[in-house]
């Protein structure tokens, strides 16, 4: 989580004249994990951020401290901000947060170099948004069948065929031991220090990606 996050929420918490015990009491946790919050010695959940946000009446991108505005100003927005403003806490938060990661995944293979690693990983990408799309598209009868040409009894077999195929293409090219390796990948650093130092406004979003994915592995292991 950004740095400003830990100080924030002390800082607000403090201007409403709570006590640490009261704002956990408020916000759903104990006391004893605010305060690890608070001193930024543990990184919180999504749900977290969404409900301190609306508990404190600021927006999400203030408490990450991507911005110093409290709240989004509208009319200061162009049409298409103004649009996402008007998403949900949830939906905004989210789609940073996957803003952030890929800005970080492609900036790192853009120092790589390698024009086919770039188009497998644009590749693997492509097919995940295709197939949430999809589902969502369907959801409505009333939406025109034209959109897509493969077959709705095919499409999920073969996108995840596709995927996998896509997957096992990128583990050979990221493999050391493998003979489709992508040698300068060996000069990327890619550690959590030098992702905080080269990518200090996204870095957290990626460390809550990763930690949001195992926390669902976890779940089904």
């Amino acid at each position: 989580m950004n740095r400003d996050f830990a100080y924030t929420i002390t800082l607000l918490r403090k201007e409403k004249k709570l006590s640490q015990k009261e704002a956990a009491e408020a916000l759903g946790v104990s006391q004893a994990l605010l305060s690890h919050y608070e001193k930024g010695i543990r990184e919180c959940g999504l749900s977290f951020v969404v409900k301190a946000a609306d508990y404190y009446n600021v927006s999400c991108d203030y408490l990450l401290g991507r911005t110093a505005e409290r709240q989004y100003d509208i009319a200061e927005l162009s049409a298409d901000a103004a649009v996402i403003t008007k998403q949900n806490a949830a939906s905004l938060i989210n789609q940073r947060l996957l803003d952030n990661t890929s800005s970080i995944i492609f900036d790192c293979l853009s120092k790589v170099g390698n024009r086919k690693l770039t188009r497998t990983v644009a590749g693997y990408f492509m097919l995940c948004c295709y197939k949430v799309f999809r589902l969502l598209y369907r959801s409505n009868a009333a939406n025109p069948d034209g959109m897509f040409t493969l077959a709705d009894r095919l499409y999920r077999g073969y996108t995840s065929a596709a995927q996998e195929k896509v997957f096992t293409e990128l583990e050979s090219m990221c493999a050391p031991d493998s003979d489709g390796f992508v040698h300068n990948l060996r000069e990327l650093n890619v550690s959590p220090e030098q992702i905080a130092a080269d990518y200090p406004e996204a870095a957290g979003s990626l460390f809550n990606v990763i930690q949001q994915a195992e926390n669902a592995v976890n779940k089904i292991k």
